[in-house]
């Protein structure tokens, strides 16, 4: 079974007086859905815009796996662990909240920044805070979020070039840029996919294209 979201029914959140924009593929805060709570364990899709000097103050999170794709610009972040970094597009960020954690999220330049934004929850709350980022992640290199069971791969795809859609219990797919084709759908920026026991499924690039997938085991 394939659930189509499209990018016009997420719900907009942030702060624009303070540079901030949100669009949410789930209930989240105020915005609440009870039947759009989670898929598997994805509990959280968001896209944030960022003026320049926009940014989220310090903040807490727990029991909550955090994984950002940056689009456009550069995302500077600092946490509770100690880490202090800038994230660029092409790059994996993930902050494993564990118990607690408090962390920033900026857009310290003079262009605006434009990132993804997915939390998950893990199979075991708690435990302490981590985080770690991976530089420059490839088309071939999946990345393995283990604490909630899940595997994140992205594609970027040509006109007419095709990738196989993981063969798992559940995914998640979400469209960074650029129009693919998905059993019959064109998916543009911002829409998504939630798959339930697909076989045999591809996505065809209609425009170049950059893709999400996450393979979820629950």
């Amino acid at each position: 079974m394939i659930s189509v979201r499209r990018a016009a029914g997420r719900y907009r959140g942030g702060d624009e007086a303070t540079g901030i924009e949100s669009l949410h593929a789930f209930s989240f805060g105020r915005f609440y859905e009870p039947d759009n709570l989670r898929f598997g364990a994805i509990i959280a899709c968001n896209e944030e815009r960022l003026a320049p000097g926009a940014g989220f103050a310090e903040h807490p999170h727990s029991h909550t796996e955090i994984v950002t794709w940056v689009v456009e610009g550069e995302l500077t972040h600092r946490d509770g662990t100690g880490s202090a970094t800038v994230v660029h597009p092409g790059d994996v960020q993930r902050l494993s909240s564990g118990g607690g954690v408090r962390h920033v999220e900026r857009n310290d330049t003079d262009a605006p920044l434009v990132f993804v934004q997915m939390w998950l929850s893990p199979v075991e709350p708690g435990g302490e805070p981590s985080y770690e980022v991976v530089r420059g992640i490839a088309d071939s290199t999946p990345y393995a979020l283990p604490q909630s069971g899940a595997m994140l791969h992205v594609r970027r795809l040509g006109r007419d070039e095709r990738t196989a859609v993981p063969e798992s219990p559940l995914v998640y797919v979400h469209v960074v840029r650029g129009v693919v084709r998905l059993a019959g759908d064109e998916l543009g920026p911002g829409d998504a996919a939630r798959i339930t026991g697909g076989l045999g499924l591809e996505l065809a690039g209609a425009s170049p294209a950059e893709v999400l997938m996450w393979e979820l085991n629950h």
